[in-house]
C-alpha cells in the first residue's frame, strides 16, 4: 500500500516544483567582452560593477554577467 501511494505522490510532487519554476522570470544576462586578459581591465570592470549597483542589479542576484577573454 505504502509503495502505491508513494508512486502517486511522487508524480504530484514534481509537477509541483515545475509550476514553481515556471512562474519565477528569468534573469537577465550581460555579456562582457574583453581584448585582451582579465588582469588588464581590473579597474574597468570595477567601475561596471559600480555602474550595476548604482542602477539596482547585483550580480548573482537579479542580473547575470557572462565574462569572456580574448588571450
Amino acid at each position: 500500500m505504502r509503495r502505491r501511494e508513494l508512486l502517486l505522490l511522487l508524480p504530484a510532487s514534481m509537477m509541483g516544483a515545475r509550476a514553481v519554476r515556471a512562474e519565477q522570470k528569468p534573469m537577465p544576462v550581460i555579456g562582457y567582452l574583453g581584448c585582451t586578459s582579465p588582469e588588464l581591465y581590473g579597474p574597468v570592470v570595477a567601475a561596471f560593477h559600480q555602474g550595476l549597483t548604482a542602477t539596482g542589479y547585483v550580480e548573482g542576484k537579479n542580473v547575470g554577467v557572462e565574462y569572456r577573454w580574448r588571450l
